[in-house]
């Protein structure tokens, strides 16, 4: 179940509002008007909204709102109680045989389990098994990645259109050199399309990518238990067994977890450990 996730938005959020501070506290109210300019502000998002229509069709632009929405979303992946079902569905087949399985599909909601399910229950060979499961794990990693391409190309464009907003200011800064007086001035508002560029890169655009990657990196985690813990059901291995080849794939905590869900599940009750 995908919920929202807080850290995103709050850490923009904190991030914005610390520069605001430091801005305030070296110089005042009157500090923050200076860092405010319209020209800078428009030839950085206009310079970045144009090489982004450049370097991308028109297709993964229509992702682009869809793959922001990710970046404020989390995802509970629910580790030990997949662990708990590769049991269960193990037991099953080798008292029941592997079509039996295929009255548990009604209660699967994730597709990939499902779809290695239903290869298993099918009578595919372990081996086409993997390379088929395999596969949809690389096309996944290919869409993940082609989705956040233009986050990711936002955050190198931006410091970049920063940088051509500066030399357009110190060009004209360059042509009133007559006038010693509007130097200071046109080089802070020169200066200004760096900071804007340099901001939006490092605070918005490379965080918001590196989350996505981090979450692809936990989705092809996630369906490479999947992948294992079908072999093993196909296969037929021994219900414990796979539990324990699974559990290898948790951290310490989530291995406790699992293993009293499911002396819950045995018992009715919980067993601590000593």
């Amino acid at each position: 179940m995908k919920k929202v996730d807080l850290l995103t938005p709050v850490g923009i959020t904190l991030g914005f509002l610390l520069i605001m501070f430091g801005i305030l506290s070296s110089g005042g109210a009157s500090g923050v008007v200076s860092f405010l300019d319209l020209a800078s502000f428009f030839i950085v998002i206009g310079g970045l909204i144009a090489a982004i229509l450049i370097n991308f069709n028109r297709r993964q632009l229509k992702l682009t709102g869809q793959v922001l929405k990710e970046a404020f979303r989390q995802e509970q992946l629910p580790l030990p109680e997949l662990i708990e079902r590769f049991e269960m569905l193990s037991e099953k087949a080798r008292r029941e045989g592997l079509l039996s399985l295929e009255m548990e599909m009604e209660s699967v909601q994730d597709p990939f389990l499902k779809k290695g399910i239903l290869l298993a229950v099918d009578g595919y060979e372990p081996e086409v098994i993997r390379d088929i499961l395999t596969a949809e794990i690389i096309a996944m990693e290919d869409r993940h990645q082609r989705g956040r391409a233009i986050i990711e190309k936002a955050g190198e464009y931006a410091p970049a259109w920063g940088m051509i907003g500066t030399l357009i200011g110190l060009v004209l800064m360059l042509k009133n050199l007559q006038d010693p007086s509007t130097l200071g001035p046109n080089m802070a508002v020169a200066l200004l399309t760096t900071f804007y560029g340099t901001v939006l890169a490092n605070l918005v655009f490379i965080p918001m990518a590196s989350k996505l990657e981090n979450r692809t990196d936990e989705e092809v985690f996630f369906k490479q238990i999947i992948l294992e813990g079908v072999i093993g059901v196909q296969s037929g291995q021994n219900p414990h067994i796979l539990r324990e080849k699974l559990s290898a794939f948790l951290s310490t905590d989530m291995r406790k977890e699992t293993k009293l869900g499911l002396d819950r599940n045995l018992t009715g009750e919980t067993i601590h450990e000593a």
